[in-house]
């Protein structure tokens, strides 16, 4: 499991303990919380950059921007107090909810798999350069990473809380804090980096620049590169829509696929569960996108 985001959350509840005792339990129940939601935070960090991808330079830090805000939104005016209420009101109805917003993520999923495998109309370079650059397109680009990152979010938000209610003395200020703190960590983690990925190619291009051969050679090595990482993040992300998709579906089902081949904790069982929950994944995603078109076909009719 990637501990890069733990380590911060750790060193942050630290620093927490010295600010006040209340901090320091709000601090030290996120530190927890965001260990345990780390796969998910780059699984959100591998699936954001290819929502930014084709954009103008000039544009690629405001469209970070504006998904950042829908997420601190998603996050701290909707799934915050309504996780609160329901772990309070109805708590046997988060997983049910978790679990469609999981089918949504294998349907996105399984439609970014459909549109590279199936035939589709060629776009000239004038036509798709101004599809790019139109105000309508950035919009429709911003609401779809904002929609993926509310099922995302949900997911981080729910580990979380079921972490803070693991604790031997909660409350639900507590929680709400805890809540609150992890949102904003993992959110500013986030897009941070995902602000550092899809700007690397212009710092490389200033090293480039530089007299030095040293900053050259890295100049050129990140223009040469990025596009390749760029390439491989959007795979990437698109296998961990259907991963956690899919994982939140079985999982809600009190299934763990790595069970079945005698594996229960360590690396393989890691492995084995998130190959097994990306093919269930895919499967569900493909039956939902199959239905989806035939529906559309018909309302064009």
């Amino acid at each position: 499991m990637p501990s890069g985001l733990a380590a911060l959350l750790d060193d942050i509840a630290t620093i927490a303990k010295v600010a006040a005792a209340s901090v320091d339990d709000v601090a030290a129940a996120a530190g927890k919380a965001g260990s345990k939601a780390a796969g998910v935070v780059i699984d959100d960090t591998a699936v954001t950059p290819q929502y930014v991808t084709g954009f103008t330079p000039d544009r690629e830090l405001p469209i970070i921007w504006r998904i950042a805000k829908g997420s601190f939104f998603n996050k701290l005016v909707i799934i915050l107090p309504v996780a609160l209420l329901l772990s309070l009101f109805l708590p046997w109805a988060i997983t049910p909810i978790l679990m469609l917003g999981g089918a949504y993520l294998c349907f996105e999923g399984a439609e970014k798999v459909w549109e590279k495998i199936a035939p589709h109309e060629e776009v000239g370079l004038a036509e798709e350069l101004a599809e790019l650059t139109s105000s309508e397109h950035e919009t429709a680009m911003v609401k779809g990473a904002v929609r993926t990152d509310f099922i995302l979010s949900a997911e981080i938000m729910a580990i979380a809380l079921n972490e803070v209610k693991g604790l031997a003395e909660t409350s639900i200020w507590l929680e709400a804090g805890t809540l609150a703190f992890v949102a904003i960590i993992v959110t500013i983690g986030v897009y941070g980096v995902v602000g550092l990925i899809v700007k690397m190619d212009d710092i490389g291009l200033k090293l480039a620049g530089r007299e030095d051969a040293g900053s050259q050679a890295i100049g050129r090595a990140l223009v040469k590169g990025m596009p390749k990482l760029l390439a491989a993040l959007s795979t990437i992300g698109t296998a961990a829509m259907l991963w956690v998709g899919g994982q939140i579906i079985v999982h809600g089902f009190g299934i763990h696929p790595a069970e079945f081949l005698g594996l229960y904790e360590g690396a393989l069982a890691w492995v084995a569960d998130a190959a097994m929950s990306g093919v269930v994944g895919l499967a569900i995603g493909a039956v939902i996108v199959l239905v989806y078109h035939q529906v559309t076909k018909r309302k064009a009719h």
